[in-house]
């Protein structure tokens, strides 16, 4: 983990050491959010398993809260370069690949930042104006994509379009959990098809 995020009081790391500090902190502070779920982790052991003073980890971050506030940003921040790499890529893609890639953006990120699920989906933890924030500028990547996928598609579309593809995507998640295997890959071509046949149609619009 490598934010350099503080949040809720705490000091802003001015140095190098300082910065080396704050990533180990919050380092440790993911592992024990995966182990244990924010409520089942507290300060003394974030310090503990980043081998940091007690001290040392409210220099930086004054309650636990804070800490996670920081891991969600960074994880957010992520995130959102993920998706700057999709608007990048969408206009050299079929139809098809495209929907693939927007099936699989929330469900990859949440395998490779099981501390992004632990806080924002397992503990609920997610302030609201944060997580306000993180869906707008999800649906503004998205609405970027169909903009270059369908250009005709009328501008007072775009929004509500990008809404129907982000429930889609969470669609995507929900399955990745479902039991047997077959009826699980079976479910998600079905809804690989169906994003598809969307997209399609939203590239007629004008």
């Amino acid at each position: 983990m490598s934010s350099q995020n503080t949040s809720q009081g705490g000091r802003a790391p001015s140095r190098r050491r300082g910065h080396e500090r704050v990533a180990a902190l919050l380092s440790a502070a993911s592992d024990c959010f995966v182990e244990k779920g924010f409520d089942g982790t507290t300060m003394t052991e974030i310090a503990a398993r980043a081998g940091a003073s007690i001290g040392s980890l409210y220099q930086f971050f004054p309650t636990k809260e804070s800490v996670a506030e920081a891991l969600i940003t960074t994880h957010a921040n992520g995130l959102n370069a993920h998706m700057e790499q999709l608007v990048a890529q969408t206009a050299g893609w079929t139809t098809e690949e495209l929907a693939s890639h927007l099936l699989r953006a929330f469900a990859d990120y949440r395998k490779q930042h099981p501390a992004f699920v632990a806080l924002v989906e397992v503990a609920g933890t997610l302030p609201s104006m944060l997580a306000r924030t993180i869906r707008q500028r999800m649906r503004d990547y998205l609405s970027q994509i169909l903009a270059i996928h369908a250009p005709g598609i009328p501008a007072g579309e775009l929004r509500p379009a990008a809404m129907v593809v982000q429930q889609l995507m969470k669609a995507a998640v929900a399955l990745d959990n479902e039991q047997p295997i077959a009826l699980r890959k079976s479910a998600q071509n079905q809804l690989q098809q169906a994003l598809s046949l969307y997209l399609r149609e939203l590239a007629t619009r004008r």
